[in-house]
């Protein structure tokens, strides 16, 4: 999993390519209409690839997005344009929305397998973590990367990452049946492919009734996830939780731009995205620890990431760091408490659901960004990015006094 986690993100690409779109010569707006379609195809596909996970084997999804990540990547590289960055921008979103719900779910269950459930929010916090050192890593050797080889030869390393993710993927351990109780085809352990059954009957007269428990199964999956949703409440406050807080992160997107409009040279961005990095990884690491300051956190990251954009300074990148790291923070806490609220039969169907949600929020922030960018320079709108988290903090604050005024029955 950690392996997993350094390799999805030591991706070269990451901290230069909003730079890269511009220097190919697109726009604000266009860039953000990347990043809208970059959200609609994960939006597209997240509840989808949910289902498949609790249907299918979650071990092969793992190994299928960052090839499909890559192949992305591979466009940019080669063919920089807006239609190449268009393309690979629903490759990279489909490699996503896969991953998406299907690590946390994988994780979860193995670790509830062993017994050691009351893990999960350190193990996947300090996955993450280990996701965000390997930004660290990148965005460190992207400024002298770019600055002997270009974006290509930033875009060659990215697309060797994902394929180096893609073996890794392969490893995962995978122990659970198919939706009713019916065990899973046996697998070879190392690559994930079904072992043939010689006793079963001919594919021919089995098929149509394989295809029809496959579909029957697929919407039982789907209703058991909406009917968790729908029937408890702390379950759908999680899902809402995690959507808010998740998807008001995209504003890191655009950091980089913040970053030059500061006035400093290109390959000196990477380098300011690093302390954002650095924040987010900190952050992580310590998702299992401080719950009860969710509101307070919320509140000091908001105010933090609003005067670092108003700064117009490279040193406000300083105060987005701190501001980015409680964020990141609070947004991984909200998933474990996600998924120690939804049973097994639906958990991946349900964690795609709060990434559709996130998706959403993420593509009112691109288009709120692109709108402004008409108009606004970059330290603005970044600033204007730390209202969804002071307006949770604001609702949160209200529930639990609202909560401690109710009165108690008494039996």
């Amino acid at each position: 999993m950690y392996a997993s986690a350094f390799l999805e993100d030591c991706v070269l690409l990451y901290p230069v390519y909003a730079l890269l779109f511009s220097r190919t010569g697109l726009s604000g707006a266009e860039i953000s209409s990347l990043f809208v379609l970059w959200s609609v195809t994960g939006l597209a596909l997240e509840i989808p690839s949910g289902v498949w996970a609790d249907r299918f084997s979650r071990r092969r999804l793992l190994m299928l997005a960052p090839a499909l990540s890559g192949a992305g990547f591979a466009l940019w590289t080669f063919a920089p344009s807006y239609a190449a960055f268009a393309a690979g921008f629903v490759l990279w979103g489909a490699g996503s929305a896969l991953r998406s719900g299907t690590l946390e779910a994988l994780v979860y269950e193995e670790l509830a397998r062993c017994g050691a459930s009351d893990r999960y929010a350190r193990r996947i916090g300090r996955s993450r973590a280990v996701g965000t050192c390997a930004e660290v890593a990148a965005t460190a050797a992207a400024a002298p990367v770019l600055a002997a080889g270009g974006y290509q030869a930033v875009g060659v390393a990215s697309v060797l990452a994902c394929a180096a993710g893609v073996l890794v993927a392969r490893t995962f351990p995978e122990h659970r049946t198919r939706v009713g109780g019916t065990p899973a085809a046996p697998a070879d352990v190392a690559s994930g492919v079904p072992v043939p059954d010689k006793g079963r009957a001919p594919a021919a007269a089995e098929g149509a009734a394989a295809a029809e428990e496959a579909e029957e199964s697929f919407r039982a999956v789907l209703r058991h996830g909406v009917a968790e949703i729908r029937h408890s409440r702390a379950a759908r406050r999680a899902v809402l939780l995690v959507a808010v807080l998740t998807g008001s992160l995209a504003y890191d997107e655009f950091l980089s731009l913040f970053a030059a409009s500061t006035g400093v040279a290109d390959a000196t961005v990477p380098l300011l995205v690093l302390l954002v990095s650095a924040g987010a990884a900190v952050g992580e690491w310590f998702a299992h620890r401080g719950h009860r300051l969710l509101v307070p956190g919320l509140v000091v990251s908001g105010v933090l990431l609003a005067l670092g954009g108003l700064s117009a300074h490279p040193a406000g990148m300083a105060l987005i760091a701190v501001a980015y790291g409680v964020a990141r923070w609070s947004a991984t806490a909200a998933e474990a408490r996600l998924q120690a609220r939804i049973s097994d039969r639906a958990r991946a169907t349900v964690g795609s659901m709060a990434g559709f949600g996130s998706e959403v929020m993420a593509i009112l922030v691109f288009a709120a960004y692109g709108f402004g960018s008409t108009w606004s320079p970059p330290g603005p709108l970044i600033a204007a990015a730390a209202l969804p988290p002071l307006a949770v903090a604001l609702l949160l604050g209200l529930s639990r006094s609202a909560d401690a005024v109710r009165p108690r029955t008494v039996s």
